[in-house]
């Protein structure tokens, strides 16, 4: 071996050690913001107060076939509602209609249905969806529509998400209390 060709194979290992740090150092920024982006959730909420009591909420919340009929933000719904199960909703908001299918993680007669929705293999952008019913007084309820949306790609959407589907909740909210007013 000749000096040049020494020379030469040396010059060459900076720039290898350069390129594994800076892939590394990628690779790590990207795994932190991974991490944070499901351990942050962003969280949408509306509340409204109904004079009901949660056993004459609670049907007209889990009668997914009558959604159709009244519910201007999920337009369909159909499956068990049963914690594991399954539903097909498709949902409207100012950008069009979007059909998913969440797993029922909770169901809780008059007090409590909850699912869990992903888009992908999960921690890409997951929504967490509640609805809540409180009694305030006897003979009127809160009803609080949640959602938590955790992933990498929730970041990126949070103005949409503000903009065009927090006022489905509350548009919901209001024809659900005006479903439950007709009795």
């Amino acid at each position: 071996m000749t000096r040049t060709e020494h020379l030469t194979r040396e010059s060459k290992k900076p720039g290898r050690k350069r390129l594994l740090v800076v892939v590394t150092l990628v690779l790590a920024t990207l795994a932190g913001y991974a991490v944070w982006s499901n351990a942050v959730p962003y969280t949408l909420s509306a509340s409204i107060e109904i004079d009901a009591t949660p056993d004459e909420v609670w049907p007209v919340l889990t009668d997914l076939d009558a959604y159709d009929e009244w519910n201007p933000f999920i337009v369909s719904s159909s499956g068990t509602v049963a914690a594991g199960a399954t539903l097909t909703n498709t949902m409207r908001d100012a950008t069009g209609e979007t059909t998913f299918t969440p797993t029922v993680l909770t169901v809780t007669p008059g007090r409590e249905l909850r699912w869990l929705g992903k888009l992908g293999p999960g921690a890409v952008f997951d929504g967490e969806h509640a609805f809540l019913i409180e009694p305030v007084r006897p003979g009127r309820v809160r009803l609080t529509q949640t959602e938590r949306f955790s992933g990498v790609l929730v970041p990126f959407f949070r103005g949409q998400l503000r903009d065009n589907t927090l006022p489905q909740f509350r548009a919901m909210n209001e024809a659900l209390a005006q479903r439950v007013d007709r009795g």
